[in-house]
């Protein structure tokens, strides 16, 4: 049986909703190798092409359009779930972010958000999501850039919330926050990136119909979260849309990125 390579991210979200592919839950004509990294490592890979299938953030979609096309499932995105900006003080947004800021990629929508919300941007900093907090709480950097499970636990750091760029991105657009996708690599015969997509909205609905199943799986992959963390991560970032973009992610997606890699 073929197998292609599918890059995700450890987060709870990835590790809950794709559990069931992985351990061939699902049917599908091949298998997947998992290779998990940071959505910015993800981001980057995928300009060589690197995975058969990988999650990418709708920030570096235009950048790799002639490499990767979107699928359906398995998407990141949904009302609620924006990245958000933190500091160790209240100030407004271009206060805050006129200084050093750390960010978790020039590529992810967060980045992309945060540029269109605040054009006006210090100096950025860029490291790995997990580490902003601290680098903030510490004062390394004037405020950061958060995205994935940091938003439940900034306030544990002493942090205030500068602003919710999900808020800001639906009250301009009436859209959901178009985070990330799974995308297969455009040099796939397009019978197996079908199957693909079917074998991931298979695993999601897998997921949701069988939520205990993935618990040691994601727990192995989540780091320091708590039980509570992971669930919560889950939660927000799996949901409907998860199954199927809809026409409502689709529009997110160009409105954001200007493509929909298809």
């Amino acid at each position: 049986m073929r197998e292609l390579t599918f890059g995700f991210s450890p987060c709870p979200n990835d590790t809950f909703a794709f559990h069931a592919l992985v351990h061939g839950l699902v049917d599908a004509p091949f298998r997947v190798r998992p290779v998990m990294l940071d959505i910015e490592e993800l981001n980057r890979r995928a300009h060589e092409g690197a995975f058969d299938l990988t999650k990418l953030s709708v920030g570096a979609f235009a950048a790799v359009a002639g490499r990767y096309r979107l699928l359906p499932s398995g998407a990141a995105l949904g009302h609620g779930v924006g990245p958000l900006v933190v500091a160790r003080v209240a100030a407004p947004l271009a206060d805050a972010v006129g200084g050093r800021v750390a960010i978790p990629g020039r590529e992810t929508t967060a980045f992309r958000l945060l540029g269109l919300a605040a054009p006006a941007l210090g100096e950025i900093v860029e490291m790995r999501y997990d580490r902003i907090l601290g680098a903030v709480s510490r004062g390394e950097v004037d405020a950061g850039l958060i995205i994935h499970e940091s938003r439940f636990t900034y306030q544990d750091h002493g942090l205030v919330k500068i602003v919710d760029l999900g808020d800001w991105w639906e009250g301009d657009t009436g859209l959901p926050v178009p985070l990330a996708g799974i995308c297969a690599r455009a040099d796939l015969d397009p019978a197996v990136a079908d199957a693909a997509a079917r074998a991931i909205r298979e695993s999601v609905a897998y997921a949701f119909a069988h939520p205990e199943a993935s618990r040691t799986y994601v727990r192995a992959h989540s780091q320091e979260m708590s039980d509570e963390v992971c669930d919560a991560h889950i939660r927000l970032y799996v949901n409907a849309h998860s199954l199927d973009i809809g026409d409502d992610g689709l529009k997110a997606i160009q409105r954001l990125a200007g493509t929909a890699l298809a």
